[in-house]
């Protein structure tokens, strides 16, 4: 029956080489009780896993029915294994969450037999042990004994020709033992039965043949088996493979006897699907929604006129692939476009000025029906809005903004300023954006709709403010390094640290609305940081005496408000900043205007009040402007100039130098200086013409009226001659794309939904890896069954599958739920009915995309499932 030819087992733990058996030679006979008796360690299990396939010898050679099984593959020792051999195990070796008929029947289940004939022979088996009646409790119902009796009835099931029983009373108490002894050697009656026990009583009791095993060798042998004799039946062999509805069953029951973390895995997994499927759903409404997009958003958003522009509509059309001018080309061939010639054509055509003067002049001239299609019309000028805080110890600049100069950053906007021409005109037009103090609509009732006031109220003076959060209640780190509510000394190194690839760590603060509202600002007037000294006037900004006493008598501006975008509202004017009414800049002008110094230089205008020289465009020689002037209003003139670099010089030695010392400093012989002009003298000190502004803001009220609104600038173009106006129509560039622009957004939210998708996958992977860590047992017991490794891993490839169809099934359930929820909602909120529905096609395909995922990330957990050593897997607890 077996014949074991000098076995040898030789364990390897890194350096470390353990003889399990060294050289056993034994013969069994078809029908015998062998007990094999010997202390711990010396290879008694060890022999039973090879002669029952669990485990291969190092060396020697196993013979079953004459055939060496060298010749053996994985396929032929699983079939042996399901087909001649029965384990019973000391610990039983149950799978827990099978019923007690689902554990005998799955030897025959391997064995591919048909259900009925399967529940038959399992009945009879469990019968034979006198378990008829327990048929569908589970092993942790039932005694240790009544387990047994199920393990060996999973051992006679399939009828196999040898019993391999270890320690089968090792766990059960002498009664007990007893029976499963009886049990057993009635089985050895028509078949091979070996028992490896530590019982010597019962062994001699109980079995026909006793054999001793010591060190890894046999020391004695009570009845050996000499005789030569002729194998003429096989080794019994057949198909074994587990289906895959078993292996569906086996996970299904798995994962019932884990509800609650079953659910919550299947949970997790199905958030990737609900985003996508709410996209999904959205998306059928979306062509209808846009028609809303663009009125709210037209109707907030300006139509910008600035007094220095490009026109590069026919070049932005371009880029964005917009046909503008409606040429039809014949099809079947391809034509040449025109972006690289227009763009050349923009770029070197430079900056357009814009007569805004004449332009504000007609709109408000009352000729025109422009008024009843703005929503309100902003101006803005050239003069700076300058405030400060001056509740701490030094006064901080809050508008404009220094955070710029505080990382460095304004070094480079500088540069591109410098440049002159088109790179200054989008560096002002950018640096102006910046500005967190915005003006507001002067528009009351619109102001009312676009937004929710949180705290206060809205502003009904000029020295009066609010602050303005976004939708979730913040204000940008930009809004609060400018407020002076974060400090901003610490930004220049993160931003040294940021150019050098360092993260930037950002704290998280909290404000209350009356914190907020308890904000005070001081205005300063531009011509305020100059004082008369003699016949010239000085530039005293940088004496910080002199800024604090103008500062103490300045206007102060409050806040009376914190406001947000009110629900419903696409876009705002303002958001994320201060807003400010109009009159303040008005108020602003008119001090200007009628400051001393300005009044002075107009009333001169051939004398820079400043030096006290004629305005030359001629370039000066330097040295010669020094002998009339003061060394410190020099070094001042020099730094104006761009001469020298700002701050070069520090304050505290500038009244130490002399003009000869100043004359070796600089430079040796003689410097040309480009002059000053009366332009530039005015620009320094913030004047501007309250009739001709810097921009014109335009707020359609809606599409339609933006159109409108295009139409009537187009007339005054068309009369204005060559104070047309030129600008770039960008809000109708992307309202001519925002089909596009909307299907990408979606194709992007779908995008970063998927990654939320594919984190669950893996996350659903990781989990099938504890319960492949979980489950070890259960995948010696049923390799020691005859499963091969592709049953193990079909197991747990059927396990990610249930998972990953209860995720995708929960997500469209959920998905279904909010749907109904988001259609009412945004019903009742846009009017639009039917906004959200998921099409069933779509549904199908998540599920099928959730299951193939998890799969995909159950694939690794299950191969390492199929490559347990289901020796060292049936040893775990």
């Amino acid at each position: 029956m077996l014949t074991l030819k000098n076995i040898q087992k030789e364990y390897v733990t890194g350096e470390l080489k353990v003889q399990a058996l060294r050289g056993v030679d034994i013969r069994f006979r078809r029908n015998e009780f062998v007990a094999v008796l010997g202390p711990s360690g010396c290879g008694k299990t060890t022999l039973l896993n090879i002669i029952g396939g669990l485990d291969r010898y190092t060396a020697g050679d196993l013979e079953i029915k004459g055939r060496s099984t060298k010749e053996y593959t994985e396929k032929d020792w699983d079939s042996y294994r399901n087909h001649s051999i029965g384990f019973v195990f000391q610990s039983y070796n149950l799978i827990p969450h099978q019923t007690v008929l689902a554990n005998v029947e799955l030897a025959l289940t391997l064995s591919g037999v048909g259900a009925a004939e399967r529940e038959a022979r399992a009945r009879k088996a469990l019968e034979r042990v006198g378990l008829g009646d327990q048929l569908k409790k589970k092993p942790g119902e039932m005694s240790g004994g009544q387990m047994q009796r199920v393990a060996i009835a999973r051992a006679l099931v399939n009828d196999p020709e040898i019993i391999l029983a270890d320690e089968p009373t090792g766990a059960l108490d002498s009664e007990t033992s007893l029976q499963i002894m009886e049990a057993l050697k009635e089985i050895a009656r028509d078949r091979l039965v070996i028992m490896v026990t530590h019982n010597p009583d019962l062994a001699e009791r109980y079995a026909t043949r006793i054999v001793r095993l010591l060190d890894g060798r046999i020391t004695d042998d009570s009845d050996p088996f000499g005789e030569e004799e002729k194998e003429e039946t096989p080794p019994a062999t057949g198909r074994t493979g587990m289906g895959f509805s078993t292996a569906l069953r086996l996970s299904l029951n798995n994962l019932l006897t884990k509800k609650g973390r079953t659910f919550l895995v299947a949970l997790a997994g199905s958030i990737g699907i609900i985003g996508i499927a709410l996209i999904l759903s959205l998306s059928n409404g979306v062509n209808v929604y846009i028609e809303r997009v663009q009125r709210d958003t037209l109707s907030s958003y300006p139509l910008e006129i600035d007094e220095q522009t490009m026109d590069l509509t026919s070049t932005m059309a371009g880029f964005m692939d917009l046909d503008t001018d409606g040429v039809q080309h014949e099809e079947g061939k391809a034509y040449s476009g025109t972006r690289m010639t227009e763009f050349m054509s923009a770029w070197m055509t430079g900056v357009q000025k814009n007569n805004l003067k004449a332009f504000k002049a007609w709109l408000e001239s009352g000729k025109t029906d422009i008024d009843s299609q703005v929503s309100g019309i902003k101006y803005e000028y050239t003069t700076p809005l300058t405030l400060y805080r001056v509740d701490g110890e030094e006064p901080v600049q809050v508008n404009p903004s220094t955070v710029m100069e505080s990382t460095g950053m304004s070094d480079l906007f500088n540069m591109g300023a410098s440049m002159g021409g088109i790179q200054q005109t989008v560096m002002d037009s950018t640096m102006r954006r910046m500005d967190v103090f915005k003006a507001l609509l002067d528009n009351p009732e619109l102001l009312k709709t676009q937004y929710e006031v949180l705290a206060g109220r809205l502003p009904e003076a000029m020295d009066e403010v609010v602050v303005i959060l976004n939708g979730r209640n913040e204000l940008s780190d930009y809004a609060l390094y400018t407020l002076g509510l974060k400090d901003q000394s610490v930004l220049r190194e993160q931003f040294k640290g940021l150019m050098q690839g360092q993260a930037i760590e950002s704290e998280t603060l909290e404000f209350t609305f009356e914190e907020l509202m308890n904000l005070r600002f001081r205005l300063m007037i531009n011509t305020d940081y100059y004082e008369k000294d003699g016949n010239i006037w000085r530039d005293r900004r940088g004496d910080e005496e002199f800024l604090k006493e103008k500062l103490s008598n300045a206007l102060e501006i409050k806040v009376v408000g914190v406001l947000r975008p009110a629900s419903g509202a696409v876009t705002t004017s303002t958001s994320g900043g201060v807003g400010y009414r109009q009159e303040l800049m008005e108020y602003l002008l008119e001090k200007v205007n009628d400051s001393e110094i300005v009044r002075e230089q107009m009333a001169n205008p051939e004398v820079d009040v400043l030096t006290g020289q004629v305005f030359s465009n001629v370039a000066q020689d330097a040295f010669a402007l020094l002998d009339t002037m003061e060394v410190k209003d020099f070094l001042a003139l020099l730094e104006e100039r761009g001469v020298i670099p700002k701050g070069l010089i520090p304050d505290l030695y500038r009244n130490m130098l002399t003009k000869d010392m100043v004359k070796q400093f600089v430079q040796q012989g003689s410097m040309m200086i480009s002059g000053n002009s009366l332009e530039e003298n005015l620009s320094a000190f913030g004047v501007s013409d309250a009739d001709s502004p810097s921009a014109i803001l335009i707020y359609p009220k809606n599409f339609e009226a933006k159109q409108k609104i295009t139409e009537l600038i187009d007339e005054y173009n068309r009369q204005a001659g060559e104070d047309a106006i030129h600008y770039t129509d960008v809000v109708g560039l992307m309202m001519d794309s925002v089909t596009t622009i909307i299907n990408a957004i979606s194709y992007v939210l779908i995008a970063f939904v998927a990654i939320s998708l594919v984190v669950s996958s893996i996350m659903i992977g990781i989990i099938t890896y504890i319960s492949v860590l979980e489950r070890t047992k259960e995948i010696g017991i049923l390799r020691a069954i005859g499963a091969s490794r592709r049953d193990i891993s079909r197991v747990f490839n059927a396990e990610t599958l249930i998972i990953g169809f209860g995720a995708g099934v929960i997500g469209i359930l959920v998905t279904l739920l909010l749907t109904v929820i988001a259609s009412v909602i945004l019903e009742r909120v846009t009017g639009i009915p039917n906004m959200a529905v998921l099409p069933p096609v779509a549904g199908v395909i998540l599920v099928a995309i959730s299951m193939v995922l998890t799969l995909i990330a159950g694939i690794i957990p299950s191969r390492m499932a199929a490559k347990k050593d289901p020796v060292v897997a049936l040893r775990t607890e």
